[in-house]
């Protein structure tokens, strides 16, 4: 069993900034790419952001120079410093992680947290 609990969601000011927090517990033997989806009211899920376990990153295009996704592979968390932030953004968050639960026999999967809500509103 693999849980992931997001953190750092909240109401914030256009131009504000929110930093979201993502931990993975449970039987985790490694995680491989760890990113950030959001869905906007009324709209469907996209992503925003991903990072490999070495670091390398993408981003949606209209997050790109406003956020930041980074990773702590020892805390198993994954990060989302969201800066300029615009009421476009208002959605709610959920992370998400490649996670090797075993090797033998092989299990991997790809799980989801419960999602946090973040609304950018003056």
């Amino acid at each position: 069993q693999v849980q992931l609990v997001e953190s750092g969601g909240g109401l914030v000011q256009p131009g504000g900034s929110l930093r979201l927090s993502c931990a993975a517990s449970g039987s985790i033997f490694s995680i491989y790419a760890m990113g950030w989806y959001r869905q906007p009211p009324g709209k469907q899920r996209e992503l925003v952001a991903a990072i490999t376990t070495g670091g390398s990153t993408n981003y949606a295009d209209s997050v790109k120079g406003r956020f930041t996704i980074s990773r702590d592979n020892a805390k198993n968390t994954v990060y989302l410093q969201m800066n300029s932030l615009k009421p476009m953004d208002t959605a709610v968050y959920y992370c998400t992680a490649d996670v090797l639960v075993r090797i033998v026999p092989s299990i991997r999967g790809d799980y989801w947290g419960q999602g946090t809500q973040v609304t950018v509103s003056s």
